[in-house]
């Protein structure tokens, strides 16, 4: 296996643990959906299971992942927009 190879492995399961991890946190109460971190654990997360998508040609599975990775980035800029809209007022 080259570095490469490994490093795609790497990152194809550093993203799975983070979605399940953000998964398993939401599904505690210790996030919610509006928290950045969840956000992020969803957004770096769905790049590492692109990145694997991509490498191993897993089309359907890279796409979702992209989609995923937008959905994420939109729902963190909404909730900073949010955040300095509400900081702003004050």
């Amino acid at each position: 296996m080259s570095a490469i190879e490994l490093a795609v492995e790497v990152v194809g399961w550093a993203g799975a643990i983070l979605i399940l991890l953000g998964y398993l946190l939401i599904t505690t109460g210790k996030l919610t959906g509006k928290s950045l971190v969840y956000q992020a654990m969803n957004v770096l997360g769905a790049a590492g299971f692109a990145i694997n998508g991509w490498w191993h040609r897993a089309l359907p599975s890279t796409a979702l992942n992209v989609v995923w990775l937008l959905i994420g980035v939109i729902a963190s800029w909404r909730i900073l927009k949010r955040r300095g809209s509400s900081t702003s007022a004050m």
